[in-house]
């Protein structure tokens, strides 16, 4: 029997899923999503020798729903010689605690649940998941991956923040998210760009969700999300750094209550909101509106502003490398960008695609080798 891991990452209305062999070297064996969950519901999939689905679901489906859809999916699709041995969530925060993948059990994710705070639109969505898969297979082994364990290496003097001692100690401090990526990123350079694994690298993830990374020696030294996602670069819907000063004028201005100022931040700031538009960035470089060009602009100052911080940190910048839906796909975005930095010394770049699920794959892989002895 080949063992085979599940990876899910479950959001707010969406659930992705990949298929990786065990034995094979983490090969992809199939992977799918479920979109639009509360509104228009769709599920696609594919097996990795192209047999395709893709079907509209009843409208009013929960998250619960959605994973025995994928559960079913997988139990008509998979070969007689496949067998389940765990499944693997993505977590996006683990807090100081977590740094490296573990195996979930109640007590786990009651600590976990005490982060939701730190990330209300993603922590509990991420944990909802493990709860209905480990109602749904209690005797599945249920795994954790964290987007903040990869910076976990960072030096106190970049995870502090200017507060006094009694916020700082009950965990007021820069995190950092999308470790998942900076991880792959990290991997990757080591078997394809070998020479640049002991120079300073910057890694852009740049998508709906964007932020930068510090890399030497293939660790983690800075990045530019703090103790939330919402921190660092402006992003599809929120706004990245902001004056603290600000926030405090439009509660008192507006009379925004904490919820509203908080969707205000995560859901209708960053190109959204600069634009008016969207935040779809193919959209934006297709329109003739010039809130579209600015908003963009604005994205590419903001962007290479915070690079040259990267460089600060790091000594200087041997590489940049670009990954995530943006960084990988809009030539337009980074070339503004890279005309924006040509005042540095000469540095190297790339384009690396993200590959979060297959780096989940293989840390659980790592951790079945030794466990179990697969």
């Amino acid at each position: 029997m080949t063992a085979v891991l599940l990876t899910v990452n479950t959001g707010s209305s969406s659930i992705k899923f990949s298929l990786f062999n065990l034995y094979n070297d983490s090969s992809l064996l199939a992977e799918g999503k479920i979109s639009g969950i509360g509104n228009n519901p769709i599920f696609s999939a594919h097996r990795t020798d192209d047999s395709a689905t893709k079907e509209s679901l009843p409208l009013h489906i929960s998250h619960e729903d959605a994973i025995e859809i994928i559960l079913d999916w997988l139990i008509k699709n998979r070969e007689t010689a496949w067998k389940l041995a765990g499944v693997a969530h993505r977590i996006v925060h683990g807090g100081v605690k977590y740094n490296q993948p573990v195996r979930l059990t109640p007590d786990i994710l009651d600590d976990l649940r005490t982060l939701n705070p730190l990330a209300p639109l993603h922590q509990p969505h991420n944990i909802a998941g493990v709860d209905i898969f480990m109602s749904k297979k209690p005797d599945l082994m249920q795994f954790g991956c964290f987007d903040t364990a990869f910076h976990t290496t960072h030096l106190p003097l970049f995870q502090a923040m200017a507060l006094p001692e009694k916020f700082r100690s009950e965990g007021v401090r820069r995190y950092g998210f999308h470790g998942l990526s900076y991880n792959w990123i990290s991997q990757c350079l080591r078997k394809e760009y070998p020479h640049l694994i002991e120079k300073r690298v910057v890694v852009a993830h740049l998508g709906n969700g964007a932020s930068l990374c510090a890399l030497k020696d293939g660790i983690s030294v800075d990045t530019t999300m703090g103790m939330t996602a919402l921190d660092g670069l402006p992003m599809g819907t929120r706004c990245g750094s902001i004056d603290p000063g600000a926030l405090l004028y439009m509660q008192r201005e507006f009379g925004l209550s904490p919820d509203q100022l908080e969707h205000i931040l995560y859901e209708e700031s960053g190109l959204k909101g600069l634009s008016g538009l969207t935040n779809d960035v193919k959209e934006l470089e297709n329109s003739s509106q010039p809130e579209a060009y600015f908003a963009l602009d604005y994205f590419c100052l903001k962007t290479a502003q915070f690079i040259a911080s990267m460089t600060v940190s790091l000594g200087g910048m041997d590489a940049l490398i670009f990954t995530g839906g943006i960084g990988e796909n809009s030539e337009t975005v980074r070339k503004n960008i890279l005309n924006r930095l040509s005042f540095m010394p000469n540095f190297e770049t790339h384009i690396i695609p993200a590959n979060e699920e297959r780096c989940m794959a293989e840390e659980i892989q790592h951790y079945f080798r030794k466990e179990l002895q697969l």
